[in-house]
This record gives structure tokens, sequence and C-alpha cells, in this order.
């Protein structure tokens, strides 16, 4: 018998790869999606994905997926009754979950009281040291005189991270080390807070040297329920934003997990928390942790705690918002295998990640057992200036980590985008890097190893490059790629037609 349908319609506040996991899930749940793009999304997967499609105005997102009016109205328009945020744009704005509420619109995600509460930084601080959950010592006043933060900053001792009130991201963070770095790490700090959330509020907190990046994905119905879904490690980070996240973390004891999987659900018990969510940690060399926020959303990270707990957390988070009951116990959660997600951005990782636009002329996407890919677009598609880079995400699954790292890195090696910069071969690098086969992953990893990375075989990936694209135009003018045992496939492409070869540093495979 067919299960009655949670929701009419749900209207995705989004797009990319997170649109379009939005939209599968409801496909699967029998409920009809209605996607929103601008004018340079207009070709999109997402928009072709769903089963409607609303454009809601000009490129800037200012103009198009922040402006609330917009999206409220084609919600009204298509008869949807429920909102996904999917992540970044609206996902974490209180002031968007209020107004959907006003609307009577189901906002698929926390209340907003207590996503006003979590998205202050400084305010769930002071939340979290109430309930007992350790915090990273602090000096919690966000409009201090220059003369109050240095004498905090002297208090706490040097290093101190400059951050922002309402931040996240990586977003106003600096680091000063001395006094000297103080004032101009808070001036900073200001400036990119207020151009990224409209807030210049900035706090300290002491800097904790070379720690490891642990979160809970943690699931707490209208009922009074709440349960964590074990950790993920994401200590792998460029400019402080993550870029390979996996689970379950090298670094935590049986013990220690079940230790910080309670002070997760402390810490969302104590904000009043309803919905997915995820409690962040900083782990120290000597196993100390402390909370550093709530992410109150989906994770760009979700698809490695799915693939090893065995849950679909976009339809939980659809029933949580119906009112369904969990219908977990803490207790018959498990952890089984290995998971691995690599971040594939449109940046040029030679260039310090600058973002790669441009039309992506050749797309060869990765498959077989263990791998998944949620990807955003399609060959032919021009990446847009507008957004964020992010284009894909390539999971795996494995027995075990070693198993789940080789998984990775072959798949990688079967991934092509051709027409703009990826981070495609410099994941594959890190995948394959001792230091990160051996666990050892803080979130110095990429400081420490990955500085100069291609820098001496740019030349040789050129070359190679150079060739590919000659023997590709070579063999394209006989319309016979060569046989490679692929040769069922149906496009040519450079990959089929001249064999394994990699992009991207480090190459081992000629061309």
């Amino acid at each position: 018998m067919m299960e009655p349908r949670l929701f009419r319609k749900i209207l995705i506040a989004n797009r990319g790869e997170i649109a379009v996991r939005v939209i599968r899930a409801c496909r699967e749940m029998g409920i009809p999606s209605v996607a929103v793009y601008s004018e340079a999304d207009a070709e999109s997967l997402h928009v072709r994905t769903a089963d409607e499609a609303v454009p809601i105005g000009p490129p800037p997102a200012v103009e198009s997926y922040l402006d609330m009016e917009r999206i409220v109205a084609a919600a009204r328009q298509t008869g949807a009754e429920a909102v996904h945020p999917g992540y970044g744009f609206l996902a974490e704005n209180s002031e968007f979950a209020r107004r959907c509420e006003k609307e009577g619109l189901v906002f698929i995600g926390p209340r907003s009281e207590a996503m006003e509460l979590v998205g202050d930084k400084v305010r769930a601080r002071r939340a979290m040291e109430k309930a007992g959950v350790p915090v990273i010592p602090g000096f919690n006043a966000v409009q201090g005189s220059a003369g109050e933060y240095e004498a905090a900053a002297r208090k706490l001792g040097y290093p101190v991270m400059v951050k922002a009130s309402a931040g996240g991201g990586g977003k106003g963070m600096r680091i000063a080390r001395n006094a000297e770095d103080l004032g101009p790490a808070v001036d900073a700090g200001r400036r990119e807070a207020r151009s990224a959330f409209g807030d210049d509020s900035v706090y300290l907190e002491k800097y904790i040297e070379d720690p490891r990046h642990i979160e809970f994905q943690v699931l707490a119905d209208n009922h009074g329920r709440t349960v964590h879904l074990f950790e993920r490690e994401c200590s792998i980070q460029r400019r402080h934003q993550k870029i390979l996240e996996e689970t379950p973390s090298p670094a935590l004891s049986p013990e220690l997990r079940r230790t910080m999987g309670e002070t997760a659900v402390k810490a969302i018990k104590a904000a009043n928390y309803n919905n997915a969510g995820t409690v962040e940690f900083l782990l120290d060399a000597g196993g100390r942790f402390y909370f550093l926020e709530v992410n109150a959303r989906l994770q760009v990270e979700h698809p490695v705690t799915e693939l090893t707990v065995g849950l679909d957390l976009v339809q939980r988070q659809i029933r949580i918002a119906a009112g369904e009951e969990l219908g977990l116990n803490q207790e018959e959660l498990r952890q089984r295998g290995h998971a691995i997600e690599c971040r594939i951005y449109a940046e040029d990782p030679r260039n310090g990640f600058l973002p790669s636009s441009g039309r992506i002329e050749l797309l060869r996407e990765p498959a077989g057992p263990g791998i998944r890919l949620d990807s955003g677009i399609s060959e032919g598609w021009e990446v847009p200036v507008y957004y964020d880079p992010i284009l894909a995400k390539l999971i795996v699954w494995a027995e075990n980590r070693d198993a789940a790292a080789r998984r990775m890195a072959a798949a990688l090696e079967d991934y092509a985008i051709l027409g703009i910069q990826t981070t495609i071969g410099f994941l594959h690098d890190v995948v394959g890097h001792a230091e990160f086969l051996a666990g050892r992953t803080t979130t110095s990893f990429i400081a420490r190893n990955f500085e100069a990375w291609g820098r001496d075989n740019e030349n040789d990936e050129s070359r190679r490059l150079a060739m590919a694209a000659a023997a590709f135009a070579a063999s394209g003018a006989t319309g016979r790629p060569r046989d490679t045992g692929r040769a069922a496939a149906k496009t040519a492409t450079p990959w089929i037609s001249l064999g394994r070869w990699r992009i991207g540093g480090g190459g081992s495979h000629g061309v």
C-alpha cells in the first residue's frame, strides 16, 4: 500500500548539486518538486531535473536566490506547501525561516528561534557554557574597543582567532599571532563579515594550534527525541573551508566517540533545536575537544554519514518537518565501513584556488561499486561566475579506510572535466599522500604538504595536456576511438580514445 504523501509539493530554494540531491529525494517520496533559477541557471541540471521550474531574477544572488520575496512568491505561484533551503544562500537565515512560518509554508529545517540562537556564535557560546558543553576560551564582546580586544587577547594568550559573530564557512576569520597582528586582523575580519553577512560583529577565541575538525550529525524531531549519527572528520581544508571529509575519524577511540556524541546531543538540546543539524568541535593533540558551532542546515558532507549509517538525511528532514517521530534509538544506530567525500570545485589549485568559470567542454564521470556522485553539472553547461564554485561531490564507500582511499583515487582518475580548472587532480594527490593514508589529518595538512603543489610539474602537465588535445584531434578526424576495452561507449572522448591518463599533478598515466 502506498504511503500517504507528506507534502503536496516542495520548493527547493537553492541551485546546483544540492538542489538536484533534494529533488531526487522528493521524487523517491512521491512528492512533486519545484526548482527556482536565476537567468544564469536557465539551462542548469537542477532546472531540468525538477517537476516544475520558476525563474526568480537576474544572476546576482541578492537579486534571485537571496531574494526572499521572489522565493515566497514562487512557492505561492506553484502551490508548494514546504520549502527546502539546501545549504548556503538562505539556509541559515532565521528571518527567512520566520517568513516561511508566517506565510504558512513549512520550512524544512530548524525553527526560526533555534536558528537565531545558533546562528549568533556568541549567544551560542554562552548557551553551551551554561549547559556545560566545553567551549574554546574566548572574549565574547562583539563590538569591543581596540583596547578591550587587546586586553582580552593578552589574557587569552597569543595566538588568538578573530571570528565573525554571524559567520561561518571561514568568512571573517583571521589569526593574530601577536599584538601587532591583532588590530589589522579585527579590522579585516569586520570588513569581510560585513560583506558576507551584513553584520561586522567579531569576537575572539584562543587559537588552537593544528587541531582536527570533528563534527557530529544530529537529528531531533518535534517530539523531544534527539540522536546523533556519529562523526565526520573535516580537517582537510583550504582557506578554513573543507575540501575532503570522511567517517569514521581515524583519531577517535570508541570511548571518545561516545563522549563527543553525547556532548553533541546535549548541545542540540540546549539550543532547543529540531530537524537535522551538525555540532562542530575542535579536537586538540591531547584529546581535548571544544564546541565550535552548530550548523543549522544540511551539510555539504552529509553523504558520508548516509553511506555509513544507512539513512537518507534529506528524507529524514522532510519527515521531521511533516511532524513524524524519528523512530530511532541511539542504541540501534551503527557505523558500517568507511566513507570519503571529495568536493569537486571549479577552482585552480595551482593559483591559490581561485574560482574558474567557463563552458564544460567535456565531462566524464566515474561510476562503479561503492561510488556515489552528487553532481549539478552537465556537458556543455556554462559555469557561472556568480555563485559558490562547487560543481559536484564524489563519495566512495568501502569496508575500511585503506580500501576507501584506494577506491577514491581510482574514481578521481576516471573523473574528467575539460574546459575549466577543477580540484580533481589536487584531490587525487591528497588521498594518495602518505600522511593522509596514515591518518595524520589536521587542519594544517594542506599548508604543510601541498603549499607548492603543481608548481614543480606545471610544465609537464601543460605538455601532457597539449599532447592529449593533439592526439584527440587526430583521432577525431577518423571518428573511431581506439579500442581500449571501453569501445562500447557512445561518446568519443580523450579518455576513451587515448586510454587512461589524468590531469593535474603527479600524473602516472602518460598519453
